[in-house]
């Protein structure tokens, strides 16, 4: 079931009419969902016609205001100066919602077979559109089509967050996100009804958000993950995070077909920079991978299978290419002759390091020696399979734990290059060695006896080297209002999707080979 609010007015499309002697007027179109009712911001701007509202970009004089709006430097600028001496004529912009190009697949698969379009009472509202077009020709040297304001790519995100906890530290993150990004937003989150209550009371306060930002919640009870992993045959863990941070490895397998990359990021680190940059990562990646994350080749621990040499607190996934890859096993797949035919990449890979799966009792089985949780799975996966990895700049993995976040912190800002340099830590035989750490995302975990960092009682010790470096941006970050995120000219929208009864690829898979046509999710 797909539950959709707006929370504020949509405009998918404006169409600016102008004429010599009238300033330009645009009338919005607005989503329509039954028993909701607009904020005061957004019914304000229900009037048919208005002016349009003053980009904050354009530098106008408060004293002369333009007979024209400011939508963007280059559009503006083109059409005033071309309709100014011109007849009366037509510019129209088109201004997608973040949901018109996305027709939801409401649960992913493990091949391009399985994607489809929901039943209707699954799939979001859509918003609607209309448009006010001037019967006049355009001028003769302009195209007669209209101009076409494409929007960028959404930077994408998965986060996991099961408890208030977490929730509470996820929303430090999702609001630096939101502060810093140059770009509209996707955040896919799979959460319990704490971790969602605690986001949306934070995500209401943002009615006019500087980009757009699309938030869904993928709500799966506990005993449908649990019933996951014991599918999959072997794989365990003895970690804090338990089996929600498991679900890293099942990514892939929750969100649909339609999102086919994602950011991850745990919950206890925040950005202090574009997210854009980050997102960009993709673009730079060869064609056949699948995971990029921090790599640390000089860390050493036996009993952990050498897991502290990556860290999956922060990996970009090419989802579609670990769907393709089929990345984790499942007893629907076994038990079927034709899936069973393309085995799934992650068993040989946990079996070369972990050795073959031991009785467990209950008739189940596991594999022995796994440290760290899902980061001795992932460790296993990028070890038995380099082809599909590559590697991410520390600058975007500055953490507490046991790289001492590389000796770097605030402090004298005319610090050079070559300062720099001499005083970092933990880089020598990496990746990163010879250049300077620039960080980018602040990763404090490994801050142990507290639910949150931000609570770790270490801040409030003046010797702490941690707390001496880092305690202004944590409490920058964690104090900085939701509110303040808000742009009061910006046309853009924070919209909330709730999915519920989520099925993981394998349940699909098998509905479907069984030749189940009712809605899977009854």
């Amino acid at each position: 079931m797909f539950i959709t609010r707006p929370h504020s007015c949509y405009r998918n499309r404006i169409s600016v009419r102008y004429h010599p002697q009238q300033p330009v007027t645009a009338l919005h179109s607005h989503s329509l969902v039954e028993n909701y009712t607009p904020s005061a911001a957004c019914r304000t701007n229900n009037r048919p016609s208005q002016q349009i509202p003053r980009n904050p970009q354009c530098h106008e004089s408060r004293a002369h205001p333009k007979p024209y709006a400011c939508t963007t430097s280059t559009v503006s600028l083109l059409a005033f100066y071309h309709f100014r001496d011109s007849p009366s004529a037509t510019l129209q912009i088109d201004f997608p919602s973040p949901l018109d190009s996305d027709p939801i697949s409401y649960r992913p698969s493990f091949d391009s077979t399985h994607g489809r379009i929901p039943h209707g009472h699954h799939a979001p509202a859509q918003s609607s559109s209309t448009s006010l077009a001037a019967s006049h020709s355009a001028p003769s040297d302009l195209p007669s089509s209209s101009l076409s304001v494409s929007k960028p790519d959404p930077v994408t995100f998965s986060l996991i967050m099961f408890s208030e906890g977490s929730a509470a530290e996820g929303a430090v993150l999702i609001k630096s996100i939101i502060l810093y990004s140059s770009s509209p937003l996707e955040f896919h989150i799979i959460c319990d009804q704490s971790a969602q209550d605690y986001l949306e009371r934070r995500l209401n306060l943002v009615t006019h958000p500087k980009h757009n930002v699309l938030v869904r919640f993928y709500r799966i009870p506990h005993d449908n993950m649990v019933a996951r992993i014991h599918r999959e045959g072997a794989i365990n863990t003895d970690h804090s995070a338990g089996v929600p941070g498991l679900m890293k490895l099942f990514i892939h397998e929750i969100l649909p077909p339609t999102v086919k990359r994602a950011i991850f990021v745990d919950t206890d680190a925040f950005f202090i920079s574009d997210p854009v940059e980050l997102w960009d990562r993709f673009d730079a990646s060869k064609p056949g991978t699948a995971i990029v994350m921090p790599y640390h080749p000089d860390q050493s621990e036996p009993d952990w299978h050498n897991a502290n040499r990556i860290c999956s607190c922060i990996m970009l996934l090419n989802l579609e290419r670990l769907r393709e890859l089929r990345l984790m096993d499942s007893s629907y797949y076994r038990d079927d002759p034709q899936a069973a035919r393309v085995p799934a990449l992650a068993p040989p890979a946990f079996e070369a390091m972990f050795g073959k799966p031991v009785e467990a009792g209950d008739g189940r089985m596991r594999y022995e020696g796994v440290k760290l949780g899902d980061q001795g799975y992932w460790w296993a996966i990028v070890d038995h399979r380099p082809d599909i990895f590559e590697y991410l700049s520390f600058d975007w993995e500055v953490s507490s734990c046991l790289m001492d976040m590389y000796m770097k912190g605030l402090g004298d800002d005319d610090a050079d290059d070559a300062h720099e340099r001499y005083v970092q830590v933990h880089t020598d035989n990496t990746p990163d060695a010879g250049r300077a750490i620039l960080p980018k995302m602040v990763h404090f975990n490994c801050l142990d006896g507290v639910d949150r960092y931000f609570d770790w009682p270490g801040w409030s010790d003046p010797n702490d080297g941690l707390a001496h470096r880092w305690l202004p941006a944590v409490r920058y970050h964690v104090g900085y209002k939701w509110l303040w995120l808000n742009q009061p000219a910006s046309n853009a929208t924070l919209t909330i999707q709730t999915l519920y009864d989520i099925k993981f690829a394998d349940e699909i898979f098998a509905l479907e080979r069984a030749g189940t046509t009712a809605d899977i999710s009854a």
